[in-house]
């Protein structure tokens, strides 16, 4: 399916200059998010415990406040809505509770005065488990990006393997930023969506790389410039296509999927925007700016080419016993 009949030939080499502007103040700024602010680090990683409540009509949250400071395990719980004026959600510090004590019948006890309530969910994490899944987060984000960074040297020129894996970090960092100004909780939903987006940016970039090495060693054209601009202009049907259609099904999750999931979508929501434009405009950008050299490139193919036809030769002489 091609949206495009005719592919026409734009400058995306001269526009990516604008989207590397862009780019770096996206990252400083989620650095200076990262530095100020911080994640707001969900119970999966911080330890403690989430209650949900719906209310048979619009939740009292100052009402509900007081009534936890009574008890001082919940004094320092924080209340807010969830989703609608009905819902709550109630996050509550690790508490080192006995093994017959029931935290769910306490709290109902204790939030009777405040109305009519049904509790919806209840879940704890100790903080030696929350220190093991904050742990095994970090090393499963940094394996990601290190079997990406092996996947893509030896498939490419080292050149347009580190602008690959740049342009990754580029769009983890920039929905990490995103993450900490919607002050969304950093759980394992929010983990999950960077793993996901890291699949799918690297998976956007190496077709636009493809492209471009096809085109090198078909057409052996000297202009770099124009090597990157034809192949990112005859596989820009699909990855707007492909690009659309995620986008959609993310952006349905996060319209109908509840709050419960926004922690998936929202990063998946902000991330297929920012890996497609990393694709088009960053990667190609930065293997130009490392200095690649298509000279080089053919000489080093050429190389290749005559190593390998020697191989060959030799071989057919051994097989004819003239060596």
């Amino acid at each position: 399916m091609e949206v495009f009949k005719k592919v026409k030939v734009y400058d995306f080499v001269k526009y990516s200059s604008y989207g590397l502007v862009i780019s770096l103040v996206l990252i400083l700024t989620s650095f200076v998010l990262l530095g100020v602010k911080g994640f707001n680090l969900g119970i999966d990683f911080a330890g403690g415990s989430v209650v949900q409540l719906q209310y048979s009509k619009d939740a009292p949250l100052a009402e509900i406040r007081e009534l936890l400071a009574k008890d001082e395990r919940f004094k320092n719980s924080q209340v807010s809505e969830f989703g609608s004026k009905q819902e709550v959600l109630l996050k509550i510090p690790y508490i080192p509770t006995g093994v017959n004590e029931d935290m769910a019948q306490d709290i109902i006890t204790l939030l009777k005065p405040s109305g009519d309530f049904e509790l919806r969910r209840l879940d704890s994490v100790g903080p030696k488990v929350g220190d093991e899944l904050k742990q095994n987060g970090i090393i499963a984000l940094t394996l990601a990006l290190v079997a990406m960074m092996i996947y893509i040297s030896f498939r490419y020129e080292w050149r347009f393997s580190l602008a690959g894996v740049l342009a990754l970090m580029h769009d983890v960092i920039i929905v990490s930023g995103v993450v900490i100004l919607v002050g969304v909780d950093f759980n394992l939903d929010v983990l999950a969506a960077l793993l996901t987006l890291i699949g799918y940016s690297i998976n956007d970039t190496i077709i636009i790389f493809d492209r471009i090495r096809e085109q090198m060693l078909i057409k052996r054209q000297k202009d770099m410039r124009y090597v990157i601009n034809e192949a990112v202009s005859c596989t820009l049907s699909r990855t707007l296509l492909t690009s659309l259609t995620v986008f959609f099904v993310v952006l349905t999750l996060y319209l109908f999927g509840g709050e419960i999931i926004v922690g998936f979508s929202l990063p998946m929501l902000v991330g297929v925007i920012v890996a497609t434009c990393s694709s088009i405009f960053v990667a190609p950008r930065l293997a130009i700016m490392f200095g690649f050299s298509l000279e080089e490139y053919y000489q080093k193919e050429a190389t290749k080419l005559k190593r390998k036809e020697e191989k060959k030769r030799l071989r057919e002489m051994y097989e004819k016993g003239r060596l």
